[in-house]
């Protein structure tokens, strides 16, 4: 996600404490933070995917995923 985008998340966030916002602004805010979340959740599993745990005794395995 954009510099840009983060921004205005944040914009729409103060505008939200002070004045409110209008259906259209509620709407973007929602989308917006929607496609943040997505690629946070992108970004960690990403770094899960190469993350290693490694035993007392040296040997090293992968981090499993668990449904």
């Amino acid at each position: 996600m954009d510099n840009e985008k983060l921004e205005r998340i944040n914009f729409l966030a103060r505008k939200s404490r002070t004045q409110g916002l209008t259906d259209d602004e509620k709407l973007e805010q929602t989308a917006l933070r929607n496609e943040y979340r997505e690629a946070f959740k992108r970004s960690l599993t990403s770094q899960l995917e190469s993350t290693y745990i490694v035993e007392p005794d040296g040997t090293k395995h992968k981090v499993q995923r668990h449904d």
